[in-house]
């Protein structure tokens, strides 16, 4: 299969459209992360996803729409909740995937089976108009290899995916960096499941108790099934091995530095930056943490671009605010292994 990369042109627009219409896959700019989209009501095409990410099909997929009223249109939900009205009136488009009950359109391959279906509406425009002209919601995970840092250039898209779909569709670089906050309105209390842009403090100060999903900050516990994108043990990683380091900024630099030679690295901030005395990518000031989540999987994906690199430091970040979705994505890249030298 020939990759087409399309330039962001309002012809473009409709070409990627018609290739999902048709049951193909393409590869659309959001504000999070590029999403590798299908025809979200046509169980055949969204099993390609899968296929071209090798992604366990146990995992489910998040479904985009153009406009609020699309859920109703299409019958995605059983019936919306008076929460996620209050949700999309503040953070949509933007951000934010809201999990319901599923209605009878949403294939098994979407949902993993799940009687819940998870959907957003993005605000790239881009994204947008090509669903407007597919006229249909669209399945959409990272446009990545299963596992592998998610996405947020279309070369970063081409350098996974090229010959294994129909498109991608160039709409310039994300500017949120992470993929979207997932909230689950489908059990009694609202439940924070993957964080994001979206913080669980600005989802309190609409909904007011909103619970903290275990599974965001450890590993989902054995035979528990995921409910969400990004809740898997191991994710966002890039070939070079992640190890995280709860310390403090001298701890961090000092350790490193022992263990510097030609396979290390530093995931760091820009003040440590004058420390350091092996090879580094600095995610930004040190508190910065949207900046942090903006550049997070091109960095790990430069990492890789140096050819020698076997391991990757970095510090184990805040938990409030953004930074709680930078610590997320950290931790299952570096499949839960913390050094804690605080304790040494």
């Amino acid at each position: 299969m020939k990759t087409q990369l399309f330039t962001n042109t309002p012809e473009n627009i409709i070409k990627t459209a018609e290739i999902l219409k048709k049951g193909g896959l393409a590869a659309i700019p959001t504000e999070t992360v590029y999403g590798l989209a299908a025809d979200a009501l046509n169980g055949e095409a969204v099993a390609k996803i899968f296929a071209a990410k090798g992604r366990p099909m146990d995992n489910p997929l998040i479904v985009h729409v153009a406009e609020f009223e699309d859920i109703e249109r299409f019958a995605l939900v059983r019936e919306i909740p008076e929460a996620a009205k209050k949700l999309a009136k503040v953070f949509w488009p933007g951000p934010l995937t809201i999990i319901m009950k599923k209605g009878g359109v949403i294939p098994d391959e979407v949902s993993a089976g799940l009687d819940t279906v998870a959907i957003r509406l993005p605000s790239h425009p881009s994204a947008r108009a090509i669903i407007k002209a597919a006229d249909t919601p669209l399945a959409a995970p990272s446009a990545n290899l299963s596992g592998s840092p998610s996405p947020t250039t279309a070369q970063h898209v081409m350098n996974d995916m090229d010959g294994k779909i129909d498109a991608v569709f160039d709409g310039g670089a994300c500017g949120v960096g992470v993929e979207s906050t997932v909230i689950t309105l489908a059990e009694d209390t609202p439940r924070l499941l993957r964080p994001g842009k979206v913080t669980l403090e600005e989802l309190r100060e609409v909904l007011g108790e909103v619970e903290l999903d275990s599974a965001v900050l450890n590993k989902l516990k054995d035979g528990q099934k995921a409910a969400s994108p990004g809740m898997k043990y191991k994710h966002y990683a890039p070939k070079a091995n992640v190890i995280l380091l709860k310390c403090t900024d001298d701890e961090f630099t000092d350790y490193v530095n022992r263990c510097g030679g030609s396979g290390v690295a530093a995931l760091c901030c820009d003040e440590d930056v004058e420390k350091l005395c092996v090879k580094y990518i600095s995610l930004g000031k040190r508190n910065d943490y949207e900046a942090h989540a903006q550049r997070l999987f091109d960095s790990l994906r430069r990492i890789d671009g140096y050819g020698n690199i076997v391991t990757v430091y970095t510090r184990l970040p805040s938990t409030d605010g953004v930074g709680l979705a930078v610590y997320n994505r950290l931790i299952r890249a570096a499949g839960f292994e913390v050094i804690d030298l605080e304790k040494s």
